[in-house]
């Protein structure tokens, strides 16, 4: 693991009360201003003319890159530094590959199938990230890059067994998972150079629910690569979900830009709702409003990418951000329609906001995205 401030610090002249204590030599002011840049790698370990011999060692072997990178066309495999998410990121997700045997007289048939494929989830589209060709001559494959426009990236089996990369057959599952878990550890704590090659999981063709299941355990831990001999939408789907899931970054907040998001054609009467700039909360509100025969119109307010309970708590949801907001947008002047929909879940600053807007009214939605259009269904009736 990679050395923290703290732990170089303790190796210091000030850490340990020499004489050269914060003698500037490096640069920095302090010995512990120079061990957090060096625990960042923004200063050379030599910048410091009394570093021991032991930290040296042990500041090599921290910043050591634990799993080599592998490039293929655009894609990246491996690469990873950390055993768990949460400890920074993980850096390259799991690319998911199809074999196609070349040799087989539907092979054409499939390769247009996932080609073709497209997934959407929270605003964002994903295919199939590499087609393998098995059984394949170089003119096949010059046919198959001529004719194919696509995001999967098509390599033949011999140029993927030529690669840096640790392929393997799955086994049973217990010894698959043991495996992926104890080649993570070796690369990951240990640095241990032969197991820093990514690895690859081809998956035995089997039970599709089965193969689901484990496919989403090697995803998580801790396969680089995932090879399927068949493919199926409802499989990568599922596996595009949870790989989003895993691989986003947990220290960054998933955000979209805030503004007025028109849906099915609104004029200046139409309905208007309201909530917050996180990503999964905008596009569980934007699926409902897309799927309505309803014009409608969605005011998303800058709210540092926080759910509508957690803006409301951290105050960056109030009746004062909103106001001003609805003011930079010139709601007023675009649009008639005076009655504003705002999440149930914040009820409570209903009559903050009509007193901070006097020129709208404010009205409780639903609580949940999913009942947005038996609330729209009962609002058009009571009009």
């Amino acid at each position: 693991m990679e050395m923290t401030g703290l732990q170089i610090f303790k190796y210091m002249p000030a850490a340990k009360k020499l004489p050269q204590s914060n003698c500037k030599e490096c640069g920095c002011p302090t010995c512990m201003v120079y061990s957090l840049k060096l625990a960042k790698q923004q200063i050379d370990i030599g910048k410091c003319p009394y570093v021991c011999e032991e930290l040296k060692q042990n500041y090599a072997h921290s910043i050591k890159h634990s799993q080599k990178t592998v490039e293929i066309a655009n894609l990246k495999i491996g690469g990873e530094n950390v055993l768990y998410r949460h400890e920074k990121t993980f850096i390259n997700p799991t690319t998911l590959a199809v074999m196609v045997d070349c040799s087989k007289p539907d092979y054409e048939e499939k390769i247009k199938k996932i080609c073709e494929f497209e997934y959407t989830h929270v605003g964002q589209t994903f295919g199939v990230d590499l087609i393998i060709l098995k059984n394949a001559d170089n003119k096949t494959e010059s046919s198959l890059r001529a004719d194919r426009e696509s995001s999967s990236v098509i390599i033949n089996l011999e140029q993927l067994q030529a690669l840096d990369l640790n392929i393997i057959e799955e086994q049973d599952f217990q010894t698959t998972k043991n495996y992926l878990i104890e080649t993570r550890k070796k690369a990951i704590l240990d640095k241990d150079d032969s197991c820093s090659a990514p690895v690859c999981v081809v998956m035995k063709n089997n039970d599709i629910y089965s193969q689901c299941a484990r496919a989403s355990y090697y995803l998580c831990k801790y396969a680089n690569m995932i090879i399927f001999d068949e493919f199926d939408e409802d499989l990568f789907s599922t596996l595009l979900t949870l790989r989003y899931n895993i691989f986003t970054d947990p220290q960054k907040t998933l955000q979209v830009d805030s503004g007025l998001y028109k849906y099915n054609n609104p004029d200046e009467n139409s309905i208007i709702f309201m909530t917050t700039n996180f990503a999964l909360t905008y596009f569980a509100v934007a699926n409902e409003l897309e799927n309505l025969d309803v014009p409608a119109y969605l005011i998303i307010v800058p709210a540092d990418g926080m759910s509508v309970l957690t803006a409301w708590s951290a105050q960056t949801f109030t009746p004062e951000i909103v106001s001003k907001f609805l003011d930079e947008l010139d709601i007023k002047n675009k649009i008639q329609t005076r009655k504003i929909i705002i999440p149930g879940l914040v009820s409570d600053m209903i009559d903050e906001l009509n007193q901070q807007c006097p020129d709208f009214e404010f009205i409780e939605g639903t609580k949940d995205a999913s009942d947005i259009g038996e609330f729209v269904k009962k609002l058009q009736l009571e009009r």
